[in-house]
């Protein structure tokens, strides 16, 4: 695509956004939901914008009415997903309760998160960040930044327990708090809420129990 055909579809797509924005805005979830199953299935470095438009038995060119390209339309997805996760941990970093109740609620929100974001979440722990790219290296700074947020947030829980005694020192407060998001990341090999017998909330549970059996003070 030239440079003047890009434009002018830019322009076209700013135009239906300006528009009739509620059929615009059902549009683009038609082409994010079919977007990740092929992003899923294939990775989304495997994954073309044609192989997108075919699924939805359209061309390319109506495509670009909806989506600039699909990184654009993975990384807008993404991060709105992964800024909500980074604040609501923050949240309960600074809210009330002890830490296993802290912990118990982080681990049963990502996973739902997980669930409700399927399956752009999982694809996203799964790619190379330092790869992505130059064009979407702000992109990606602002993501691993955010990766690191709430990684802090979650050992930063883990060490008021330590101090107030309700969590037991048994490693490194960093090495729990990865261990414990690691977990939860996991399910990106087997969850599909679309098809799982067990639900996220019912996962998440499960994970918190477990995780906080062990780490707990008695």
């Amino acid at each position: 695509m030239s440079e003047e055909q890009a434009s002018a579809i830019g322009r076209r797509r700013a135009a239906a956004q300006d528009g009739d924005r509620a059929a615009y805005r059902e549009r683009r979830q038609e082409i994010i939901a079919a977007a990740a199953g092929l992003f899923k299935s294939h990775g989304f470095r495997g994954t073309s914008i044609g192989q997108i438009a075919e699924a939805l038995g359209t061309d390319r060119a109506t495509l670009y009415y909806y989506v600039g390209s699909k990184e654009e339309l993975f990384d807008e997805v993404v991060s709105d997903a992964v800024r909500a996760n980074v604040a609501r941990a923050e949240a309960i970093r600074d809210g009330a309760g002890d830490a296993p109740d802290k912990l118990r609620r982080l681990v049963t929100e990502l996973m739902d998160s997980y669930a409700a974001s399927y399956p752009f979440l999982y694809v996203f722990i799964q790619e190379n960040l330092s790869h992505v790219g130059q064009k979407r290296a702000d992109w990606s700074a602002e993501m691993r930044g955010l990766n690191r947020a709430y990684q802090d947030c979650v050992t930063a829980i883990i060490e008021s327990g330590i101090a107030e005694g309700t969590i037991r020192p048994v490693a490194e407060p960093w090495v729990l708090a990865y261990g414990l998001i690691g977990m939860v990341g996991w399910t990106n090999r087997w969850f599909n809420p679309e098809k799982s017998a067990v639900d996220a909330a019912t996962i998440g549970r499960a994970y918190a129990d477990v995780l906080l059996d062990g780490l707990t003070t008695r």
